[in-house]
């Protein structure tokens, strides 16, 4: 299965890893349907790639709500045809002492995070069963493997990923589907610029890349690269694993 004309969707892909793993499926022909939350910088984005000569469209969508993802999926199908890639990358993040996380908190974190992926690999699931090839990517977090303090509800969020995607693994293979996830390590996107400038590292990002094995941090598009990897045919070995991006670090 070439990824020339293939239909992909990647969720939470206007800005961070998911653009850049958005960016480098449309470099390889693949028309992009891109869910995101943040309208301003899906239409924004989307414009930007359709400019580079890619066939993007962009779907303004909350991936925890089951009526807006079924919608959209929808709509995918009518604009560029059935959906044989899925990169579930949108998250949300949350810090903050374990003790003080409200019950709306925990909720809202695991409805995006781990409720997210459950909901669109279920509406897309259909396109790759008919197609009898299908591949899917979650993105997790290194985190889940390490654990992080004062992050509860992200980390546990981020565990159940990692576990559902070699349970799927199981389910699918025999379906022509792989099931891979990416627990990505200390990447420099707008969420952890975000954590940094609020003061939630005691370290520095120079500091936290000269104890990573490959001294430096992990930039978008290393993540991208292992995404493109796990969605060729030539990976179609591949299914059930944890591929980690994370310069060493947590391995």
């Amino acid at each position: 299965m070439p990824f020339e004309g293939t239909t992909a969707i990647v969720t939470g892909g206007a800005q961070g890893l998911g653009l850049a793993i958005a960016e480098a499926l449309v470099e390889r022909g693949t028309k992009v349907a891109v869910f995101d939350l943040d309208g301003e910088q899906l239409t924004a984005e989307v414009a930007r790639l359709r400019e580079r000569g890619g066939t993007v469209r962009g779907y303004t969508v909350d991936v925890s709500d089951r009526g807006q993802v079924q919608a959209a999926v929808e709509q995918v199908r009518a604009d560029l045809g059935p959906v044989l890639i899925l990169v579930n990358n949108a998250g949300i993040e949350q810090f903050g002492k374990f003790a003080e996380i409200t019950d709306e908190q925990w909720d809202r974190v695991m409805a995006v995070n781990l409720r997210g992926p459950f909901i669109c690999t279920q509406e897309v699931l259909p396109d790759m069963l008919d197609a009898a090839w299908g591949r899917i990517v979650n993105i997790s977090s290194s985190s889940a493997q390490g654990g992080q303090s004062q992050m509860a509800a992200y980390v546990s969020s981020k565990s159940g990923v990692i576990g559902f995607t070699k349970a799927l693994a199981l389910e699918l293979g025999p379906k022509g589907i792989t099931v891979n996830t990416i627990p990505p390590g200390m990447v420099v996107t707008p969420m952890l610029e975000k954590a940094i400038a609020e003061g939630r590292f005691t370290a520095s990002l120079e500091h936290f890349a000269k104890i990573t094995p490959v001294r430096r941090a992990g930039r978008p598009e290393d993540i991208a690269n292992a995404a493109i990897f796990l969605c060729q045919d030539e990976s179609s070995y591949v299914t059930g694993q944890i591929i980690g991006v994370n310069g060493g670090r947590r391995t």
